[in-house]
């Protein structure tokens, strides 16, 4: 892998297939993991649970790598279009393979609307980041946008805990609402704008072709979180403070 790193243009690539392949097992090693009360909801069910773990082991590595990826190299928040460490290139190569291998796996099995909907997420992810990976520019940026993944840690887990049938007035479920509330207005609202606002003053500095694949990959993945996190907090808040003074 060393001599691999060495060769700057194959080494982006090669761990994203390698990332591919990975998130592929750690899919068929969940299978003889996966509970028996949700074997028994069926076949869609079963494989949600397993995507969605599968989705959850990304979240961790990848917000966890985000954060450290600023702390082991600091000059890169002064520069985050040309400044980059091996880590952090490896950090979004890594990432890219578990986006297209969730893109497949849902396209291949579960086609419905949340399906299509983060479909649409991952391509744009996919094309951003691969951009960044291919032209070695814009890594910083891109390590900035996986900090959303800390949000998605307790995203992943309140979609495990609804399939498993947890009770929503159980206090690890309240207390993984409340984390997934607060992470998301600071890692995902607050980066998100942060970026947007970053795209903005940095105009001049960002090519034509990335400007624009940039803008619409982040106006698509704005508008897509602003309505995730009203329809959690109706779910989550608003209507459970309705059910709650009708009982």
């Amino acid at each position: 892998m060393a001599d691999i790193a060495n060769n700057s243009e194959i080494f982006g690539p090669v761990a994203s297939g390698l990332s591919f392949v990975a998130f592929a097992v750690i899919h068929f090693l969940l299978r003889p993991l996966t509970p028996s009360s949700v074997l028994k909801s069926g076949t869609q069910t079963t494989w949600k649970w397993r995507n969605i773990c599968n989705s959850l082991v990304h979240s961790i590595l990848t917000g966890t790598w985000a954060i450290l990826s600023f702390y082991w190299h600091p000059k890169m928040a002064e520069d985050l279009i040309g400044t980059h460490s091996t880590s952090s290139l490896l950090l979004v190569s890594v990432s890219i393979g578990y986006f297209i291998y969730d893109f497949i796996d849902m396209l291949l099995n579960h086609r419905k609307r949340s399906s299509y909907e983060l479909m649409i997420h991952h391509f744009f992810v996919i094309i951003c980041f691969g951009l960044s990976v291919l032209t070695q520019q814009y890594i910083g940026y891109a390590v900035v946008a996986l900090l959303v993944e800390v949000n998605s840690i307790f995203l992943h887990t309140r979609q495990l805990m609804i399939i498993k049938g947890a009770p929503r007035q159980h206090s690890g479920y309240r207390l993984n609402s409340l984390l997934n509330i607060g992470t998301f207005l600071i890692f995902r609202i607050l980066t998100l704008g942060w970026m947007t606002r970053w795209l903005v003053i940095h105009r001049d500095q960002v090519p034509f072709l990335a400007y624009t694949t940039g803008s619409i990959g982040l106006a698509v993945i704005v508008l897509m979180s602003i309505v995730l996190f009203f329809r959690i907090l109706d779910a989550d808040f608003i209507s459970k403070k309705v059910r709650n003074k009708k009982e």
